[in-house]
């Protein structure tokens, strides 16, 4: 279970390598990716010095967020990393660049199912699925409940925690996300299990 991310934090320090290590196994050559809910920017900065044949997209909902994200860009001075995006996955107009949105391969949403209101799992799900071709990635990380129950007591503190702060926000069921998703034509690719009791859900659009 990782906390809310912060500059330099330990959670992105522990998770950002397992997570490359998926992405890796799992991302095209080539193409655009857009990260959902970019938070301070750090994993989508980490991917795209690993990854240099890729374009990365961040994107936030927060201004806030997205000053961060933007200053942090700067600093890392990557050809193929992109000024954040002003982006609400609850709402339909994206409004992805041109170049971005004419080669994505990937949406990629790290910790934020949890840390948001169901409409934006929803929203994300069905954007995803109107803007990757068949076959393209979707890529979710964090904590979930499975078969009814918390993988882990730290899971269940954490989501009464998040509860706490916003009735609106928690711990997802995985069949309730894995459903969603199906809903909107993607199909599981791969489960991992990663640090801190998180999972990897590996998602294709229509894979063939």
């Amino acid at each position: 279970m990782d906390s809310f991310p912060h500059a330099g934090s330990p959670s992105v320090r522990r998770n950002r390598g397992p997570i490359l290590e998926v992405l890796r196994r799992h991302l095209p050559a080539h193409g655009a990716v857009l990260e959902i809910a970019s938070g301070t920017g750090e994993h989508v900065i980490f991917f795209a010095a690993a990854l240099p044949q890729l374009v990365f997209q961040p994107s936030d909902p927060d201004p806030a967020a997205r000053a961060g994200i933007a200053a942090r860009v700067t600093d890392a001075s990557l050809a193929n990393l992109r000024s954040p995006l002003a982006l609400d996955a609850r709402l339909p107009d994206w409004n992805l660049p041109r170049d971005v949105a004419d080669s994505l391969v990937a949406v990629i949403c790290i910790n934020m199912v949890h840390i948001a209101p169901w409409a934006a799992t929803l929203g994300l799900m069905q954007g995803a699925a109107g803007r990757l071709p068949d076959g393209g990635l979707l890529y979710l990380y964090g904590a979930y409940r499975r078969d009814g129950r918390h993988t882990a007591p730290s899971n269940e503190v954490f989501d009464r925690s998040l509860r706490a702060r916003n009735p609106d926000w928690g711990v997802r069921a995985l069949e309730d996300v894995r459903a969603a998703a199906q809903r909107e034509g993607f199909a599981l690719g791969e489960l991992v299990e990663m640090p801190a009791n998180n999972l990897s859900v590996v998602l294709r659009r229509n894979p063939r």
